[in-house]
C-alpha cells in the first residue's frame, strides 16, 4: 500500500509520488481521464475534469474502468464525491445523442427525463428547437454544430450518430513504394489511431483528434483516412511551409499526382478535390467588417474530409467554420490539445474528441522517435539591463529578460559543444535573432521573409548546406527538418506548453545520434516562472529536465 503512488483529493486533484516504483506505469494510465496541471519535482498534480473524462469515455472508458486504475495506485480510499463525480459525468456521455431526420433536419435524444428538462429549459436550446413536444427533438441543420457547443457548455456533450457524407469521390490510394524507391507502409501505432477514429465506418466514427509525437507521422494517419474514405478532402495547415510539405507527402506517398492538389495560400488561390489551405487565407478578409470572402468560397465546395493539421492552434473564426462542417467526416491532428486560452471545448464539440494519444516517451522505447534530453541553462541578466529590469513595469519586465545578451555567450559555447550537428535557434524577439544573426552570420527565418526563400533555406538545411538555422516563431509548427539534433531555445511565449512541445518536436525526429533541447532562461527574473510551466509538457510526457546556472 506504501508504495502506490497516487494520492486522489476530495476536490479531484491526484498527487503522483515521483519517487515511488510505480509512478511511471501509473502515470501512463491515468494521463487518458485528467490532465497534468503542476509538476515540480517530487508530487506531479493531475486534475479530474468533465472534459477529461468524456475524451476517456470516447476512446471506450467506463466509470468502472476508472475508478478501477485509481484504486489500483491509489495510497488511501478514493473518496466518495470523486468516485461520484466519475460516475455522474460517464453516465452523461451517450445521453445526448444527435439521430438523423431528414437532410434539412435533425433530432437530439435525450434518454434522461431529468436531463432533458435540464436541457429545454436553456434559452439558447430553446431558442432553436423546432418541435418540443415530441419525444425527439427536431433542429435545422445548419444549427447541429451550434447546438454541440451549447450543450458541451453546460454539461452535456453529444455523440453524435448521423452518417456522415462521403462528399464528391476522388481516386487515391497509398503507395507501397515512395517516388525514391523506399519501402512504405503504415506503423502499427499509425494504424491503431486512424482505427480508432473511424470506427470501422459505423454512426458515432470518423470525427475526433488523434494526439501523436511530432516527428512520429501524424500526415501519414491523415493520408490512411483520405485512401479509406476516398473523397475531396480539405487540408487546412498552420503556415505556408506547412501547405508545401503536405503536397510533397501526398504526392510521395499516395497515388496523387500535382495536378490533383490544390494550394490555397497567399500565393495561390486554387481549388481541386484535394486543397491544402492555410488557417490565416481561410478566415482573410480585407477588414474587421468584411465577410469572411475565402470562407463562401471553399464551403461552397462538396467536402467529404476535413483534416485540421495542429488542430489545438485553431483560430476563433475557424470554429465558426467548423460548426458549418458537421456534416462531414472531420479529423484533428496535434502533437498536444493543450490550449492557453481553454478552447479545448470547442475542439472537443466541432472537431471531435480525443480518439488516440500515445505517450512520446512510449515511442521513443521503440525507436519511433528520437531519444531528447532537455537542459534549461540559467543565467545572471546583463548589468546594463538590471537596473532597468528592476524598474519596468511587468509587461516590460518580460521582454528585458528575454533579451538578455548573455544569452549569446551560452549559445556560442553550445554551438562549439555540437559542433558539426544540425542545430535551430528558436526566439520570439526579433532584434534578438538578428543580434545572434549578426554575430554568428547563420542564415535567419522570420515571418516577413517570402516564403520561397524560406522553403530554399529549409531546404538547404534538410540537405546539410547548411548546418545552423536561426528561426522565429514562423518555426514553431509542421517544418520537416529531419536531420535537426540540437535546438538552443533563447526566448517564448510566456512559458506556452503548446510552443514547448511543438519546439522540442522540430528535433524528434529518428536519427543515429540523441537529440537536445536547450532553453536560455535569465535567472531571478519572471522567465523563471515562465520555464515552471513549459516544463510541465516535458515531464509529462517523461522526459527529464536538467537545470544548470552559469
Amino acid at each position: 500500500m506504501s508504495d502506490r503512488p497516487l494520492i486522489v483529493q476530495s476536490d479531484r486533484t491526484m498527487l503522483l509520488d515521483m519517487h515511488s516504483s510505480s509512478c511511471a506505469q501509473c502515470r501512463e494510465e491515468i494521463t487518458a481521464f485528467s490532465e497534468l496541471v503542476k509538476s515540480p519535482e517530487h508530487l506531479h498534480t493531475y486534475r479530474l475534469s468533465a472534459l477529461s473524462i468524456w475524451n476517456a469515455c470516447s476512446q471506450s472508458f467506463t466509470a468502472q474502468m476508472i475508478l478501477s486504475v485509481l484504486e489500483k495506485y491509489s495510497r488511501f480510499p478514493v473518496p466518495e464525491p470523486v468516485s461520484y463525480f466519475i460516475s455522474d459525468t460517464c453516465s452523461r456521455y451517450g445521453i445526448v445523442t444527435f439521430t438523423p431526420c431528414d437532410d434539412r433536419h435533425f433530432y437530439l435524444n435525450v434518454s434522461n427525463d431529468i436531463y432533458r428538462k435540464q436541457i429545454l429549459s436553456l434559452t439558447p436550446v430553446r431558442k432553436l428547437v423546432l418541435d418540443m413536444d415530441e419525444d425527439e427533438l427536431r433542429f435545422e441543420s445548419k444549427d447541429r454544430g451550434t447546438l454541440k457547443v451549447i450543450l458541451i457548455d453546460n454539461g452535456f456533450p453529444v455523440e453524435d450518430l448521423i452518417p456522415l457524407k462521403k462528399g464528391e469521390p476522388v481516386d487515391i490510394s497509398l503507395r507501397t513504394e515512395t517516388l525514391s524507391g523506399k519501402p512504405f507502409s503504415l506503423r502499427g501505432y499509425q494504424e491503431e489511431s486512424f482505427s480508432s477514429f473511424y470506427a470501422s465506418g459505423r454512426p458515432g466514427g470518423g470525427y475526433g483528434v488523434i494526439v501523436l509525437p511530432c516527428g512520429s507521422g501524424k500526415t501519414v494517419v491523415g493520408m490512411r483516412a483520405m485512401a479509406e474514405l476516398r473523397t475531396s478532402t480539405l487540408i487546412l495547415a498552420p503556415n505556408v511551409a506547412a501547405v508545401h510539405q503536405w503536397m510533397r507527402e501526398l504526392e510521395d506517398k499516395t497515388t496523387l499526382t500535382s495536378a490533383d492538389i490544390g494550394e490555397f495560400s497567399g500565393e495561390k488561390k486554387d481549388i481541386r478535390k484535394v486543397t491544402v489551405c492555410t488557417y490565416s487565407m481561410l478566415i482573410y478578409r480585407d477588414s474587421t467588417d468584411d465577410e469572411f470572402h475565402n470562407f463562401e468560397k471553399i464551403l461552397a465546395h462538396d467536402w467529404g474530409l476535413v483534416i485540421y493539421d495542429e488542430v489545438h492552434m485553431l483560430p476563433a473564426p475557424v470554429f465558426r467554420l467548423s460548426a458549418s462542417l458537421q456534416a462531414v467526416f472531420r479529423l484533428g491532428l496535434t502533437a498536444t490539445l493543450i490550449r492557453e486560452d481553454g478552447r479545448e471545448k470547442e475542439v472537443f464539440s466541432l472537431v471531435g474528441p480525443k480518439r488516440y494519444d500515445v505517450p512520446w516517451s512510449e515511442l521513443e522505447r521503440q525507436g519511433f522517435i528520437a531519444s531528447a534530453h532537455c537542459h534549461e541553462i540559467r543565467v545572471s541578466l546583463d548589468p546594463d539591463d538590471e537596473l532597468e529590469y528592476a524598474l519596468a513595469p511587468l509587461a516590460k519586465k518580460n521582454a528585458i529578460a528575454a533579451r538578455n545578451k548573455r544569452k549569446l555567450d551560452v549559445v556560442q559555447s553550445l554551438l562549439e559543444k555540437h559542433q558539426g550537428q544540425q542545430i535551430l535557434i528558436i526566439g520570439q524577439y526579433l532584434d534578438q535573432l538578428k543580434d545572434i544573426q549578426k554575430r554568428f552570420s547563420f542564415p535567419l527565418i522570420t515571418g516577413s521573409m517570402a516564403n520561397a526563400k524560406r522553403d530554399e533555406l529549409y531546404q538547404a538545411f534538410r540537405d546539410g548546406k547548411i548546418s545552423v538555422l536561426i528561426v522565429s516563431k514562423v518555426a514553431n509548427f509542421a517544418i520537416d527538418l529531419p536531420d535537426a539534433s540540437v535546438a538552443i531555445q533563447v526566448s517564448g511565449t510566456f512559458g506556452s506548453r503548446q510552443e514547448e512541445a511543438q519546439r522540442l518536436g522540430r528535433i524528434l525526429r529518428p536519427k543515429q545520434i540523441d537529440s537536445n533541447f536547450y532553453t536560455i532562461v535569465s535567472k531571478h527574473t519572471r522567465e523563471e516562472d515562465f520555464s515552471l510551466n513549459r516544463q510541465k509538457f516535458l515531464v509529462e510526457q517523461g522526459y527529464s529536465y536538467e537545470v544548470m546556472d552559469l
